[in-house]
């Protein structure tokens, strides 16, 4: 079951989705010694990271951080890298306790992703930070998605719509720039979380929104996020253009 939120604005719905992941984050850290949390990246993610990171009663250095995914010969100083993004958005302001970076610009990216997935299949995430696409992907998982693979990372190919959203929030110039393959955290993986925290906003979203988030939808690897309905904690925040088409 996915709880779905509507609020007027992206940053009403931003900051609604940053105070109730702080909660958890909290209920989590008065009962365990150390949490873990998945943070995504992308334009949707922008409000939200800035609204948790002011949630300054989170003892971060308490936290484990791993990533959803990374392209694939992109180096960590690249403007376009996920490992960029998240320390400029994020880790340079809370100061996790412990970072899992996925390597994209690893030698050997089938080792990669065995070393990452041995690190995580060890913990138990406690929350995952996570956006959908503009064609109902999860992560790079994009349609139609693995659905059975249990490895936590996988290697995977971006479909031409995923390529061009880079493009239209304005990573790459062009698509020939956009790299082909990534290493994506798994569908099954991100199930794992024991809570979900999605923000979806802007009206690129809506169409994919519908597909995959109305309730009578069917669940399948055409729109990868349609799987999160088989999740118990799903916390979902739209605005109001996302949520247009529901």
């Amino acid at each position: 079951m996915v709880n779905v939120n509507v609020f007027p604005t992206k940053l009403e719905a931003s900051n609604a989705a940053a105070d109730r992941a702080a909660k958890i984050l909290q209920s989590a850290l008065d009962i365990k010694s150390t949490v873990c949390f998945v943070a995504a990246t992308g334009a949707s993610q922008f409000n939200f990271l800035e609204s948790l990171c002011k949630h300054d009663e989170i003892d971060w250095k308490r936290t484990e951080m791993f990533h959803l995914d990374e392209y694939i010969g992109l180096s960590a100083t690249h403007p376009a890298s996920f490992r960029y993004y998240l320390n400029k958005r994020l880790i340079e302001k809370i100061h996790p306790g412990k970072i899992n970076f996925i390597k994209g610009d690893a030698i050997n990216t089938a080792l990669e992703c065995k070393r990452i997935s041995e690190i995580i299949s060890k913990k138990i995430i406690d929350i995952a930070f996570i956006g959908i696409g503009e064609n109902g992907h999860l992560a790079f998982n994009d349609p139609p998605a693995d659905f059975e693979t249990k490895a936590p990372y996988i290697i995977v190919e971006l479909d031409e719509k995923c390529r061009k959203q880079q493009v239209g929030e304005g990573w790459f110039n062009s698509i020939e720039e956009v790299p082909e393959k990534a290493i994506s955290m798994s569908i099954n993986q991100i199930l794992k979380a024991k809570n979900i925290i999605c923000t979806c906003p802007e009206k690129r979203k809506a169409k994919a929104v519908r597909e995959c988030l109305l309730e009578n939808s069917p669940i399948t690897p055409i729109h990868p996020a349609s799987i999160l309905k088989v999740h118990n904690n799903v916390y979902c925040y739209l605005d109001k253009d996302s949520a247009s088409l529901l």
